[in-house]
């Protein structure tokens, strides 16, 4: 039995229910047989008021309820999903925002398609990729802050869900379902702009963020990012991630030695390691590729130093089923207007998987 159908019945269960309900509350009929001849009649019971109906009916998998005056997909997760940030589960089971008082509402209690993959196709999910912010755009890397916050603000008033990058990973793993507009956002190096323009609008939006830093460049100069700065934003939420020691291309280089391509690894994928327990707390267990280089004769040494994901700047979307070690990532640039960056925001495949 599918997950509409599972809904049903227990909207149909509820509704029997009720009316086993009424009937057990009905008066017996009085025999006229039992009346002694001559007696006044006897004056009829009156009818007892049928049972109210429940304010939800409730399985391990659903709830179906009923509408009130005002209710949205957040009134409604936070009475019955425990908060409204799990809005997202209703308005993605049921295609709604807005509901009439009194409308039948079905809303699933757990995740009813961890892969995102349908009959018509399969979620993608988009993670961008920044760089530095400035009062002003320079160059291609480097994005004026009020072109930040107007795609923030997009993402925020168009119904797209910020995640972790911790969350896709366990999407990967098939272990969470995401939000149908799921996206991630990260920044690469380290600039201490980060700080100065995005944090202030992605807490303001209720968006976090991985930052993707290499070790050289943290505490390097006013430009940059100190590890307090990173151990600040951390305890504010947002995830802080390895993106190597020099920012130096991780593929083998022409006429290095497997000896020498080993100590370089060590030095490159290690040592932020080192750094990342010293200064963080914890190990970095994901990584940027610098420029989003790699090759598959990298891969087993990204895993070997403890990585469990990492991520190129392949234009495209992620499915659940990507390969770990090979994600996808967008970078948005300085001279992307608004409709370019909208085209970096698929969240759906189109095939046929029939």
């Amino acid at each position: 039995m599918n997950t509409t159908a599972r809904a049903r019945a227990l909207i149909l269960a509820g509704i029997a229910l009720v009316a086993s309900a009424c009937a057990s509350a009905a008066p017996s009929t009085l025999s006229t047989d039992a009346v002694p001849t001559g007696a006044p009649a006897a004056t009829p019971a009156t009818p007892a008021k049928p049972a109210p109906r429940p304010a939800a009916y409730q399985s391990d998998d659903f709830i179906v309820t009923f509408a009130q005056s005002g209710d949205t997909p957040e009134t409604l997760a936070a009475r019955y999903l425990g908060g409204a940030d799990r809005a997202w589960m209703i308005e993605d089971y049921t295609g709604l925002r807005a509901f009439a008082p009194g409308q039948e509402v079905v809303i699933p209690r757990k995740p009813w398609n961890l892969s995102g993959v349908t009959p018509g196709g399969y979620q993608i999910v988009p993670i961008l990729t920044y760089h530095n912010l400035a009062e002003q755009a320079k160059g291609r890397l480097v994005l004026a802050a009020s072109s930040f916050r107007e795609q923030m603000r997009y993402l925020k008033t168009n119904g797209y869900r910020v995640v972790s990058l911790a969350a896709f990973i366990e999407f990967t793993r098939l272990n969470r379902q995401l939000p149908q507009r799921a996206v991630v956002l990260t920044f690469d190096d380290g600039y201490r702009a980060f700080k100065d323009y995005a944090y202030p609008v992605l807490k303001e939006l209720g968006f976090t963020a991985t930052l993707f830093v290499y070790t050289d460049w943290v505490g390097a100069g006013r430009g940059a990012l100190s590890w307090n700065d990173l151990r600040e934003l951390s305890a504010e939420g947002f995830d802080v991630q390895a993106h190597t020691k020099t920012h130096a291309d991780l593929r083998r280089a022409t006429g290095e030695t497997e000896a020498q391509y080993a100590r370089r690894m060590q030095v490159e994928l290690e040592q932020p390691q080192d750094l990342f327990s010293k200064n963080l707390g914890h190990r970095s267990q994901i990584l940027a590729y610098p420029y989003g280089r790699w090759e598959e004769g990298l891969l087993p040494k990204v895993k070997e130093h403890g990585y469990i994901a990492a991520f190129s700047v392949r234009r495209q979307g992620n499915a659940s089923f990507v390969r770990p070690l090979t994600g996808h990532r967008s970078q948005i640039y300085a001279e992307m207007t608004l409709d370019d960056f909208v085209r970096n925001l698929n969240v759906f495949q189109e095939e046929n998987l029939r």
